[in-house]
This record gives structure tokens, sequence and C-alpha cells, in this order.
């Protein structure tokens, strides 16, 4: 009996997670891209890629995200 409610209550937890957490995906405005931009050398260039990741992203297609250590 125990073992049924445990195996249940561990399904509905399953179930909660996996339909709370959704595909949708919230992309970057322009105001967005252009105050992270703002830091690089190449600011058109900088602009240019995120909005086409932007693009990407709202297509449905992945897209490659880099990622930097942080420098504490």
């Amino acid at each position: 009996m125990r073992e049924q409610i445990k195996l249940i209550s561990n399904f509905s937890m399953f179930l909660l997670a996996f339909f709370s957490f959704s595909n949708e995906s919230f992309s970057l405005t322009n105001y967005q891209i252009k105050k992270l931009c703002a830091k690089e050398k190449r600011l058109s260039l900088c602009i240019k890629n995120l909005q086409e990741k932007r693009s990407d992203l709202q297509k449905g297609n992945l897209i490659e995200i880099p990622v930097t250590p942080y420098k504490g």
C-alpha cells in the first residue's frame, strides 16, 4: 500500500515537472541587443549576429550559446 502511494506521488511530481517546463523561449528585444553589444568592438557585427540568432530561435532552430567563465 505504501509503495503504491509512493509510486503515485513520484509519478504525479514527474508529470507536474514535465508539464510546467514548456518549450517557450523569450528572445531579446532590440533595446536589449543594443545594450549587450555596446561593450563590443564591432557593434554592427554583434547586433547582426544576435538578431540572426533571435530569428533562428523564433523559427524553432537550434542556436549555439557561447559560455564564458565568470571573472570575479
